[in-house]
This record gives structure tokens, C-alpha cells and sequence, in this order.
């Protein structure tokens, strides 16, 4: 389960956190512009725009969770389970992309949610295993730039694009029915409450905050969609980079989970493993992990982007802690 969200001060930033039980041994991944990418289907990208984001990276190739790249457009994948459907059969006419193939295909092609949309409209998106230990994540993704984001969803009735004018992504169920439910919401509010229960009645507010009362406080994907959008929505933000990101990591706070509190059996517990937050302008990568509250960061720009080979950073782990005597 995981969440993903746009934000936009002076700059625009994208992030989401990635909860599990465990992690595959993922890494900060840079992506320069002559790396070669050798698509299942669709031969060599020799050459596209470069990239960062987390990625696990088996057999020299970047399975990125989520990346922006260079020209700012940005891409996060999370769990839909049960709702994914891949094509078994390729098609002569289409572009021909393994479901672990999207990210960069988009990424490394196109400078826009504009130009995200004509390039998938003649995606094929096909049912091809990374290898046999990895098989296709059930998946649906976010794209955005900053002008507007997109839901992207592959299922028995083939490619769905959805407009997500909130910015936010969670799991199931389906993107339309998750925006539906934010009708049941409309009543939320960061003023104090007025009294519209009975006017016989002296009701009156005894703590702040009550306008948000009904806010849902679970896990689910459902309910962190409906808590991360009201968070999100209702932000106020100075525009220095400290504040925005600040702020950002203050958020996805909102959608944290904790060990013990989603309980899997087997002593296995799902937890935010990581959450990030780039500003895609800049092409910068901060993160956070559940073991270091304290904010890393990777700049894309300070490394050669020309190069043809991987940019791998490991994550700083363990927590920082600032001894101030």
C-alpha cells in the first residue's frame, strides 16, 4: 500500500511513500541520457532524457517505484491489486511495453503529461515477467507535470486515463470510485464547526480542529486518499525550498504507517519503507526511510548526465540524531 501526491509552491514537487514489509534493496537511481534501455519488445532506446528515482536494480536495469526526469514530467507506480490486467497478446500495430517497462518508456521520450497522453495511446501493455522470480506488479500510476496529473490504469477493459485534479493516488479501488468518495467528505472543514445538528439544542465546539471531524484515521487505501487530499488540498506553504519540502514530508506524515499497526501474520508488518519527495524542477531526490527521520538528498544535476552507465546511491539508514550538548 502506498500513497503519491503533487505539490506546487514556487517549485513543483512530486513524491509518494512506498509502504511494505520489506524492501528488495532499493536505491537512489540515476538514469544518465546514453544509458541504454533494451525494451522486451520494442528494441534499444539508445538515447532520451535522464532520470532519478528509487529503483531496484537487478541485472543492470532500473525497476523504478516511482522518477522524474530532466525535463520535469514525473511518474510514481503503486499496488492495485486484483484490478490490474495486463494484454497476453502483442499487437503488430501498438508500442509493445512490459508493465516494468513504462516508466522509463514515458519518462525518456516525453517532457509533458500532454505528450504522455499521445505517446500511451498506442501502448500495448503486455503481460511479459521481468524474469521468473519477478513477475508483473499489479499496478496502476501516476503521471504529472506541473501543469496536471493523470491516473493511468490498465484493466480487462484495456488502458484507462483518468484526470486527477486533487494530485493524489492510493491503491484500490479504481481512481473514479476513490474521487466519488470524496463526496461523502464535503462537510470536511478547517474552520471551526457551526451548530446545524438542532438549533434547540446549545451545541458548541470544546476542542479545535472539530471541522474535520469524520476525517478517517485507518489505513486503507480508501482512507488515506480521502486524508491525504484534505491534508493536501488545505496546505499552506511559504515558497523557500526548506518550507516546501518541509511541508511536503509534513503531508505524506499524514499517511505514515506504523510497525504493529498493519499486521500481516508471520510476525511480518507493512510500514512506510521510504518516502520521497523531488522537486522536479530542479531534478533534485530528497528522501526520508522508517529507520532516518533526517532529510537526504540526491541532486541529478551534479552528476554527469552524458555518461552511459547507472548512477547508484545506496540509502543513508539508521537514525540521525543531533546531539545539541
Amino acid at each position: 500500500m502506498c500513497t503519491s501526491i503533487t505539490y506546487k509552491t514556487k517549485d513543483f514537487y512530486f513524491g509518494r511513500t512506498l509502504d511494505y514489509e520489506f524492501s528488495y534493496g532499493d536505491e537512489i537511481t540515476i538514469t544518465p541520457r546514453n544509458y541504454p534501455f533494451h525494451f522486451r519488445k520494442m528494441g534499444m532506446m539508445g538515447s532520451h532524457y535522464a532520470m532519478i528515482g528509487m529503483a531496484y536494480v537487478p541485472e543492470d536495469f532500473p525497476l523504478y517505484y516511482e522518477a522524474i526526469n530532466e525535463a520535469g514530467l514525473c511518474i510514481a507506480g503503486l499496488n492495485f491489486v486484483g484490478n490490474a490486467v495486463y494484454q497476453k497478446e502483442v499487437q503488430a500495430d501498438k508500442d509493445n511495453i512490459a508493465q516494468f517497462e513504462l516508466i522509463p518508456w514515458i519518462l525518456g521520450q516525453c517532457v509533458s503529461v500532454k505528450e504522455a497522453r499521445k505517446l500511451l495511446a498506442n501502448v500495448n501493455l503486455i503481460d511479459i515477467p521481468f524474469s521468473s522470480t519477478l513477475p508483473p506488479a499489479q499496478l496502476h500510476w501516476m503521471i504529472a507535470d506541473r501543469e496536471e496529473a493523470v491516473t493511468l490504469e490498465s484493466v480487462a477493459e484495456g488502458l484507462r486515463t483518468y484526470d486527477n485534479p486533487v494530485g493524489v493516488m492510493t491503491n484500490n479501488p479504481p481512481f473514479d470510485e476513490q474521487m466519488f468518495q470524496l463526496n461523502n467528505y464535503m462537510s470536511l472543514s478547517t474552520c471551526e464547526p457551526e451548530n446545524h445538528f438542532c438549533d434547540k439544542l446549545p451545541l458548541h465546539t470544546y476542542s479545535r480542529g472539530m471541522g474535520a471531524l469524520g476525517l478517517p484515521g485507518d489505513l486503507s487505501s480508501q482512507s488515506r486518499f480521502v486524508r491525504a487530499s484534505f491534508v493536501k488540498m488545505n496546505s499552506v506553504c511559504g515558497d523557500s525550498e526548506e518550507e516546501s519540502i518541509s511541508q511536503f514530508f509534513h503531508i505524506m506524515g499524514a499517511v505514515d504507517q506504523q510497525r504493529g499497526c498493519c499486521d500481516l501474520g508471520d510476525g511480518k508488518y507493512e510500514v512506510t519503507l521510504y518516502t520521497a519527495c523531488c522537486n522536479a524542477d530542479k531534478g533534485i531526490y530528497y528522501y526520508t526511510s522508517y529507520d532516518n527521520h533526517q532529510i537526504s538528498a540526491v541532486d541529478m544535476r551534479k552528476e554527469n548526465l552524458e555518461a552511459s552507465e547507472l548512477i547508484r546511491y545506496q540509502p543513508v539508514q539508521g537514525e540521525q540524531i543531533y546531539l545539541q550538548n
